[in-house]
């Protein structure tokens, strides 16, 4: 399994420099990222632009400007921002510590959720209980990610003007002063953590919990479960020893496939509760033409992705015994 690991991540560089390639050339040639300084009243001297053109390198050509870029990251550097106070590593770091949070315990809820819905719907199929099941699914299913978190935002907004004092934080990533010391810290994390966990949360398990209930009927009518119950092990033993570790492994698939779409989701969500984490990080690049801060949010995230495909590969091997990798 080490061996299938190790290739699996050397195939992987050549997938990360190809993408990362793509899009610098793309942003690079999308906008000027002088443009926002020309616009500005006194408009600056020739020689300001010039030495901003060459702290930005865009003395250089294109394909250099790439390379510098490239071999600069084993240094340690990202390059240049726009914002010349700006530190992009330091950035990065913070702000994709926001954002992991938020993507990791949702992911947590989504798939606690979807695997215990999944499996009540299969046992329980054409029940009540799996019509209601399948019912909620569609309609989170159905709702845009946006306009779920715009709903969610306004609920908590209304409960907390209904109590008379701020239960539900509908702004911000956190508070800007708390006192209490360590917990008191961490309580105010969280309380701004429940809505845009929710939203991001319930719009992943819909989809999912769908996956495991098909994966959870197939196995269940798969002949080596048929035998196991023929011969006398009890009901539960058969679910959680044999049926569910199956079960299992299509969605580990999808999870892991569908981590680019939970990552475009917090940026939304982000956007839509005003946190400052790697959604704003992004988009405030985009509208700066800030290259240099695109590409290190792609690299990171990219690399999120990779890794974390990598360990669904490796998970298979642990849910169902008969796979290995040699």
């Amino acid at each position: 399994m080490l061996a299938y690991a190790l290739r699996r991540l050397l195939i992987s560089v050549p997938i990360l420099i190809a993408s990362t390639f793509v899009v610098f050339i793309l942003s690079s040639l999308a906008k000027n990222p002088l443009n926002a300084l020309k616009a500005k009243n006194p408009p600056p001297s020739p020689r300001v632009l010039q030495l901003e053109a060459e702290r930005l390198r865009l003395d250089h050509p294109l394909m250099e400007r790439y390379w510098l870029w490239l071999t600069g990251l084993f240094r340690g550097d990202f390059g240049p921002s726009v914002q010349s106070t700006m530190n992009i590593g330091d950035e990065v770091v913070s702000r994709f510590a926001v954002t992991f949070r938020l993507i990791f315990l949702a992911m947590l809820i989504a798939l606690i959720l979807a695997v215990v819905v999944g499996v009540v719907s299969a046992v329980k199929q054409y029940s009540g209980l799996d019509y209601t099941f399948t019912f909620t699914g569609f309609l989170f299913l159905a709702m845009p990610s946006f306009w779920f978190a715009i709903l969610l935002k306004e609920a908590g907004i209304s409960f907390n003007n209904a109590v008379g004092e701020t239960v539900l934080y509908t702004i911000g990533d956190s508070s800007v002063y708390v006192t209490g010391g360590l917990w008191a810290e961490v309580a105010d994390t969280l309380g701004h953590m429940i809505l845009p966990t929710i939203s991001l949360a319930l719009l992943s398990f819909a989809a999912w919990s769908r996956f495991q209930r098909a994966s959870m009927l197939e196995v269940l009518n798969s002949d080596y479960v048929r035998l196991a119950r023929a011969k006398g092990l009890r009901r539960g033993k058969v679910m959680r020893k044999h049926a569910l570790r199956t079960a299992l492994i299509p969605l580990t698939t999808v999870t892991a496939l569908d981590l680019g779409a939970i990552i475009s989701g917090a940026i939304v969500t982000e956007d839509v509760f005003q946190w400052r984490g790697a959604g704003s990080f992004l988009l405030d690049a985009i509208r700066g033409s800030d290259v240099y801060v695109i590409m290190a949010w792609l690299l990171v995230s990219a690399t999120f992705i990779i890794l974390f495909n990598l360990i669904a590969d490796l998970l298979y091997g642990v849910l169902d015994p008969r796979i290995r990798y040699a």
